[in-house]
């Protein structure tokens, strides 16, 4: 049997993620999500909204999070007794499916939410964890949404 993974978010906390999906539009989103690590559990307590700091053509399917804004997140993150345990961004006018960019691009442990968007509206979103090997994203139960 595989790894089983499992993140806690609220329902409040996932339509901030959405508003931010949908306010971005025809844009990717991107964002940090904040909470705890329990026994291989995570719970998500803060989402921080990042701006795309993508600067090409690409920003409606790529997005970039500068690698300043993650060690401030990660300082405001041990000042308040959190840690970051995963990214969002979206995928506007596509399926929430992680890219081959999404794998290339992450890190094992994380959790990895893909809102999808068409015409400003989500409509589904994927949570995902890196496998080990860092082929592919293998699925994580989500609750609390």
């Amino acid at each position: 049997m595989g790894r089983r993974f499992m993140i806690e978010i609220s329902k409040n906390l996932m339509e901030k993620i959405n508003e931010h999906a949908q306010n971005d539009y025809p844009y990717e989103c991107c964002g940090i999500l904040l909470g705890k690590f329990n026994d291989g559990e995570k719970t998500v307590s803060e989402v921080i909204e990042i701006s795309n700091e993508r600067e090409d053509e690409n920003k409606h399917n790529r997005y970039l999070i500068p690698s300043k804004k993650v060690l401030e997140t990660e300082l405001y993150a041990i000042k308040n007794g959190l840690d970051i345990v995963g990214f969002y961004h979206s995928h506007p006018n596509h399926s929430a499916t992680p890219s081959q960019f999404d794998i290339d691009h992450a890190l094992p442990v994380y959790t990895y939410l893909i809102v999808s968007v068409y015409d400003k509206k989500a409509v589904d979103y994927t949570v995902s964890v890196l496998s080990n090997d860092r082929l592919k994203f293998e699925k994580e139960e989500i609750k609390g949404v």
